[in-house]
């Protein structure tokens, strides 16, 4: 009795929801202009224009482009991406410190737990024809605000699912919805902040991930003693959409259309061996970033002894370092450059993450603490460094193929074989395996060539 109550309860507040959530979805179809021919809406937006563009989506010229400005005259804008990029990134990994409590209700094993995450990065893989082609036609901006309620929208079904391949369904298009942000984030920061303070405002913009690297743990390890998984992510869908309503009406920026990935674009760029080098340095950061924190807590757990909600806090202070050399990171940028910068990190957080697997007892807290931080400063460096091996008209398209064709690798394909490390043999030969693919690293980044398209202009 006392089960179905709380389950007619929990239905009625979810209808509830999803009624409102309906009124505020409405108001953002009336605010994307350009789908109001698909469905006969009455409100237009006065300022708003249909770019001229040639019949594959590229602007023939650069007069929509907006002028940069210094870091100073964006923080607002920068801060609110930042959040946007947040509140996407804690949807795909707080499902990490959530797994044993999936797996224990799903009945998932290890290797099926780490294919989720596989699943996760297929849909960050498709996101780039998806953000192309929105931000073609209803620019930047609009691309923005699609991802933010795209978030949202899809934490909701969690509450109903009850197998292995819907849930597999809903990881494809987290990753699809999360996945659109970055394009879109990134060409509107390089395009209005002035290229010398770039470094700043992508930092800026890159805390977001040892941020969401501590909130998930935190926010899984208090609400996992009082309520289910599936409430966790219902809340936090909650917070998303919130956050989308109120991007829909205050965003700024990102008022210029992006490029569409098409063949002849993507094959100009994939003809640069710098593009595949810096996959490849991407590959190695996020596989011992997001990759290897994917599958942390069932390590913690099953390998070192570790109680779920004292991983999981450890998990979460551990990340707390990266937040604050994030900031640092971009500075460090400015000044010695993104070569400089991704070859120092990679080299130290390679070392650390082999002494991951190796340490146990009480100094495993040291690399635990130690990597994320160093890790967290490769990214401003590496988007500064990726904004730069191609035409400025082409960033959009170079940050919509880089990261996500890297995440694949990284974020999909690492915990996966994590997981069958750990089923198989043990997740700490995993580790040290991760670790070791990173140290070539530095060796790569010497081979990258930067700034030969810098006299030219776009956006």
């Amino acid at each position: 009795m006392i089960i179905t109550a709380s389950y007619h309860r929990d239905h009625l507040n979810l209808n509830l929801f999803s009624e409102v959530t309906y009124c505020h979805f409405k108001r953002l179809l009336v605010d994307l202009n350009a789908l109001h021919v698909i469905f006969d809406l009455d409100q237009v937006d006065p300022n708003f224009r249909v770019n001229d563009r040639s019949s594959d989506g590229v602007s023939p010229d650069t007069d929509q482009c907006p002028a940069p400005e210094p870091f100073r005259a964006n923080i607002t804008m920068t801060v609110l991406l930042a959040w946007l990029f947040f509140l996407g990134f804690v949807t795909r990994v707080i499902f990490a410190p959530l797994m044993p409590a999936i797996e224990q209700e799903l009945g998932l094993t290890h290797s099926q737990a780490g294919s989720l995450f596989l699943m996760i990065s297929f849909g960050y893989l498709f996101a780039p024809l998806c953000a192309g082609w929105i931000s073609a036609r209803i620019n930047h901006q609009g691309n923005l605000r699609v991802s933010a309620w795209a978030i949202g929208l899809t934490l909701l079904p969690f509450v109903f699912v009850k197998n292995l391949w819907s849930v597999r369904i809903l990881m494809v298009l987290i990753g699809l919805a999360a996945g659109i942000h970055l394009p879109s984030a990134i060409s509107t920061i390089t395009a209005q902040v002035e290229r010398r303070d770039w470094g700043k405002a992508l930092s800026v913009h890159q805390c977001a991930p040892p941020l969401s690297f501590v909130t998930a743990p935190l926010l899984a390890a208090g609400l996992l003693n009082w309520f289910s998984w599936r409430v966790v992510l219902l809340c936090w869908g909650i917070i998303a959409l919130a956050s989308a309503q109120y991007y829909s009406h205050r965003g700024k920026g990102g008022a210029f259309p992006g490029r569409l990935p098409d063949l002849n674009n993507m094959g100009t760029l994939m003809g640069l061996p710098s593009f595949w080098i810096m996959v490849l340095l991407f590959s190695m950061a996020m596989g011992g970033n997001a990759g290897i924190y994917a599958m942390l807590p069932l390590f913690l757990v099953n390998e070192r002894g570790f109680e779920l909600s004292h991983a999981n806090t450890l998990l979460g202070l551990s990340q707390l370092s990266g937040v604050a050399m994030v900031f640092t990171a971009g500075w460090v940028t400015d000044k010695i450059g993104p070569k400089a910068t991704m070859m120092i990190t990679l080299l130290s957080t390679a070392t650390l993450t082999i002494l991951l697997g190796v340490i146990r007892g009480s100094a495993l807290v040291i690399p635990l603490f130690l990597q994320p931080a160093l890790l967290a400063s490769f990214f401003p460096a590496a988007f500064a460094a990726l904004s730069r091996i191609a035409p400025p008209a082409m960033r959009s398209i170079t940050t919509a193929l880089a990261p996500p064709i890297a995440f694949l690798i990284g974020g999909g394909v690492i915990p996966t074989l994590l997981g069958y490390m750990g089923a198989t043999a043990t997740f700490s030969l995993g580790i040290i395996a991760v670790g070791v693919f990173m140290a070539g690293g530095p060796l790569m980044v010497l081979f990258l060539r930067l700034g030969q398209y810098d006299d030219q202009s776009g956006c």
